[in-house]
């Protein structure tokens, strides 16, 4: 069977590589490269309960025990760890001190108060997103995937038009009797081929800082009160390579044409850091190693876009994980290849992110 996969994110190589579990060799098509994109600027956070009561409650219950079980098998450390998940209100107005610093870790210091526990090393945890991301490719290509650099340009179907055949990429046919939009906020360039749903994109900047003494393994969800009195919802994750992840600020910039063309506003990047060193010391103390920015796809009601299209037969997509698709990558990944080979997932219920629950972004005639 030939399955061709449209991005090389992690939604695109957790694909290829459950289908290479099943003895499926994919070609993932990819324009700049492996976690190019939102991929490999997330946060990396991983929690397994957090959505439960929801509609993605099962696919991130199996995603994060799948997570466990890819940490001991993919043969390679891309820093997965379980960690303690705390929530913080942090103001730049002196207004948070806290009356005692009994509930605080050391190491925060600044003006903050830790309000609660949101997870324990039993239901949070964090991991590299890029290395993760290139580790599941690895492990693809180990089986016989393969990653080929280019630019999807098209759908070649039947002569009924009924049917996927192939994919045009530079110019050249490559056969396939499935393909897979994984193309996360790009997916909308795959929608003058297909059927597909509208995918937005969200905005968001992060920095990755370099602290001058080790920072234990917590997440922070923060309430930060700036000068002005604007609340905003921060997040700080400490990895295990020494280096502490924030992002928390976006704007509202149209998804670019390609991610090579995604620019970082250097004064959201500058807050970031005036907020790591209102939480602590440590932070406000340390080098920035990068300043960047990534595009979250995100569909009309908030979920996960995944299954069969409708009207051409071997064409699916996968995208639109929001916030979750670090984490939901492992499920993700292993319901689309069970759906591609058997025809129907029998692990995850894929009903409620069905393409067919929302309508094609543009008129579609095969």
């Amino acid at each position: 069977m030939n399955v061709v996969v449209l991005g090389a994110g992690v939604i695109g190589c957790a694909i290829a590589y459950y289908l290479a579990q099943r003895g499926i060799a994919a070609t993932v098509i990819e324009a700049l490269g492996v976690a190019c994109a939102a991929s490999g600027k997330s946060g990396g956070f991983l929690a397994r309960d957090w959505c439960d009561g929801q509609p993605q409650e099962q696919l991130a219950r199996v995603s994060f025990d799948l997570h466990q079980d890819l940490a001991r098998t993919l043969g390679r450390d891309y820093g997965y760890r379980t960690v303690t998940t705390l929530a913080v209100t942090c103001s730049a107005r002196g207004a948070a001190r806290a009356p005692s610093a009994s509930r605080r870790p050391a190491w925060l210091d600044g003006d903050c108060v830790v309000r609660d526990v949101l997870g324990d090393t039993t239901t949070t945890a964090q991991l590299d997103p890029a290395q993760f991301t290139e580790a599941l490719l690895e492990g693809a290509c180990a089986r016989g995937a393969r990653l080929q650099l280019g630019t999807a340009e098209g759908i070649v179907l039947d002569g009924d038009r009924r049917r996927v055949t192939g994919v045009r990429v530079d110019g050249e046919c490559i056969a396939a009797d499935a393909v897979v939009v994984a193309m996360g906020p790009w997916a909308g360039l795959a929608a003058s081929w297909l059927p597909l749903p509208d995918v937005a994109g969200l905005k968001g900047y992060s920095i990755t800082l370099a602290p001058s003494a080790d920072v234990p393994a917590q997440a922070l969800f923060v309430d930060y009160e700036d000068e002005r009195g604007a609340w905003h919802g921060p997040e700080v994750v400490a990895r295990a390579s020494g280096e502490v992840y924030l992002c928390g600020f976006g704007d509202d910039s149209p998804v670019p044409a390609s991610a090579a063309e995604v620019g970082v506003d250097e004064r959201a990047c500058a807050r970031l850091a005036t907020v790591a060193a209102r939480l602590s010391g440590v932070l406000g103390g340390a080098r920035v190693r990068r300043r960047q920015a990534c595009y979250r796809p995100i569909c009309r009601d908030a979920l996960p876009v995944m299954g069969a299209l409708e009207r051409i037969a071997g064409a699916f997509v996968a995208t639109g994980h929001n916030c979750w698709g670090m984490l939901n990558a492992p499920g993700s990944g292993y319901a689309m290849a069970e759906l591609i080979a058997e025809g129907v997932s029998r692990e995850i219920d894929l009903v409620p992110f069905a393409p067919s629950r929302l309508p094609p972004s543009r008129p579609f005639t095969p």
